[in-house]
C-alpha cells in the first residue's frame, strides 16, 4: 500500500481544504508514493517521535499537530524543528499532519472531548464560512435523470442530514455549433432548441473538482453549460468547537473534577463559579479564547479549551463560566481518535499509537 492511499483516507475524513488558513496542514516531509511500512500515530512530531518510527519500522507518522508551521529558510539543525526534518529525510520516513482540518471535522477533535464528558445534541459552535458551494447545469431531458445520479454519487446534493437533494426547473436552451463543433443533437451551423432540465444542487468545497469531471463525463453535451457559486449558507457540519448537552445538570464542582478526572488535568483554571448547576456545554481543543463570544451566544453554561489568558477570563462577564484544562491535555486524546480511525479502515495494517508524553508543560 502507497503512502498517499492512507493520506487519501485521512482526507476524506478530515479534508485538508477546511484547515484554517493560518495553518500548515498536509504532507510535510517525505514522498507520498512510497510503500507504507507502517504508521505511528503521534499528537507532535518529536525527534524522539522520529526514533520510535524507526524503532517500530514506520515510515509515515501521522501527527496532529504541523511540525514545519513557519517557513524554514535554512535547515542546518540549530533548531527541534529542523532536527526533526533532518532526522526523518535521512531515515526515509514521511511526516503527515492534520491539526485544524481535523479540528474543522463534526467527527474530529471537538467530538472527541463531547465523547469523553457524554455530551449529547451536539452541534457545531463556529460554523465555517463559505464551505458550501452550488452547481447549476443545464441537461436535455432525456439525460437529465442520469447527470443527476451520477452528480449524487458523486456526493453533490448533501444538505445538513439530508442527501440526494435537488432542485429542477424546465426550459428550452438554444445554441449553434460552428465549423469546429460536434453537437450532440442538432447540426453544426444551424440554430438548435432543446427542451432541457436546469439543476441544482449544493456540494461541500472540497469535492467540487471531483463534481465537475462527473459532469464532464456524464453530461452529453461537447460544452457544458454550468456554474458553480460560493453560498453564504451556514455548514452545520464543518467548524470548529461544539456545544452540546448533559443528560443531568451537575454542579460546577461536580463538572470540573469530571474535566480533572476525564482529561487527566493537573488543574483546571476557571472564572468566577456562578452557583448554578451546568447543563450546556461548550468545548474547543486547543487555543479558544477567539471562540468565548460563541459560547456566551450558545448559552453554553460553561465553555471548556485550552491556552485562556489573564484578560480573555474577564469576558464570562457573568454570562458563562469560562474553564482552561491545558492545550495539551485538550488534544491529548486527539492521537487515540486517529488511532481508531486507521484501525477501522486499515485493520490489518501496522498502526502503531506514540507511546511518548509530548506535553512540554511540567506542574509542580
Amino acid at each position: 500500500m502507497k503512502i498517499k492511499e492512507i493520506i487519501n483516507a485521512v482526507e476524506k475524513w478530515a479534508p485538508a481544504a477546511y484547515a484554517e488558513d493560518f495553518d500548515n496542514v498536509g504532507l510535510l516531509v517525505g514522498d507520498a508514493g512510497r510503500e507504507a511500512t507502517g504508521v505511528l500515530v503521534a499528537l507532535d512530531t518529536l525527534e524522539e517521535t522520529v526514533d520510535e518510527a524507526v524503532k517500530n519500522k514506520c515510515n509515515l507518522i501521522l501527527s496532529f499537530h504541523p511540525i514545519i508551521f513557519k517557513g524554514l529558510k535554512k535547515i542546518t539543525g540549530k533548531s527541534y524543528v529542523e532536527r526533526v526534518v533532518i532526522k526523518a529525510i535521512k531515515n526515509d520516513i514521511a511526516i503527515y499532519a492534520v491539526h485544524t482540518a481535523l479540528d474543522n471535522s463534526f467527527e474530529g477533535v471537538n467530538a472527541g472531548i463531547c465523547d469523553k464528558l457524554n455530551l449529547k445534541n451536539r452541534q457545531i459552535l463556529v460554523p465555517k464560512p463559505k464551505t458550501i458551494k452550488k452547481l447549476v447545469t443545464f441537461v436535455p431531458h432525456e439525460n437529465a435523470g442520469e447527470v443527476r445520479e451520477a452528480l449524487f454519487e458523486a456526493g453533490a446534493g448533501n444538505i445538513g442530514n439530508y442527501d440526494r437533494c435537488s432542485f429542477n426547473a424546465e426550459g428550452k436552451g438554444s445554441f449553434n455549433g460552428n465549423e469546429s463543433s460536434n453537437p450532440a443533437v442538432g447540426q453544426k451551423g444551424k440554430t438548435h432548441v432543446e427542451p432541457e432540465t436546469r439543476i441544482d444542487m449544493m456540494f461541500p468545497k472540497h469535492l467540487e473538482n471531483k463534481i465537475l469531471n462527473t459532469l464532464f463525463k456524464a453530461h452529453p453535451y461537447e460544452e457544458v453549460a454550468y456554474e458553480v457559486d460560493t453560498l453564504d449558507n451556514i455548514n452545520q457540519h464543518i467548524g470548529i468547537g461544539m456545544v452540546g448537552t448533559l443528560d443531568n445538570r451537575v454542579t460546577e464542582a461536580e463538572f470540573i473534577q469530571n474535566v480533572k478526572d476525564k482529561f487527566h488535568c493537573g488543574i483546571v483554571r476557571h472564572s468566577r463559579l456562578k452557583g448554578k448547576k451546568i447543563k450546556t456545554v461548550a468545548v474547543l481543543g486547543g487555543s479558544g479564547a477567539f471562540a468565548i463570544p460563541n459560547a456566551i451566544a450558545a448559552k453554553a453554561d460553561i465553555y471548556l479549551t485550552g491556552d485562556l489568558k489573564y484578560h480573555d477570563f474577564f469576558q464570562a462577564e457573568n454570562q458563562i463560566i469560562l474553564a482552561d484544562m491545558g492545550h495539551y491535555e485538550s488534544e491529548r486524546f486527539t492521537k487515540d481518535l486517529l488511532f481508531a480511525f486507521l484501525k477501522e479502515n486499515f485493520p490489518n495494517f501496522a498502526n502503531v499509537l506514540s507511546e511518548k508524553n509530548t506535553n512540554p508543560i511540567q506542574y509542580s
